[in-house]
């Protein structure tokens, strides 16, 4: 599947939840949407939670 396809689906589906649930609906959507792709990288072995963390905590650097 394309990068394109994928982008008009993930449209589609912002597009339904906002005309649906108003501004709340679409943006608790765009919070979840970006928890999974979190957890869908660190489950794919991209990512790191226990470093963005620390990061998020303060006892690391980002950079």
């Amino acid at each position: 599947m394309s990068m394109t396809v994928v982008g008009i689906g993930i449209g589609a589906f912002l597009a339904f939840m906002a005309f649906q649930f108003g501004l709340w609906g679409f943006l608790i959507a765009l919070l979840f949407m970006g928890i999974g792709a979190l957890l869908g990288r660190a489950a794919e072995g991209k990512l790191d939670l226990r470093s963005v963390l620390d990061a998020i905590t303060g006892r690391r650097s980002s950079s």
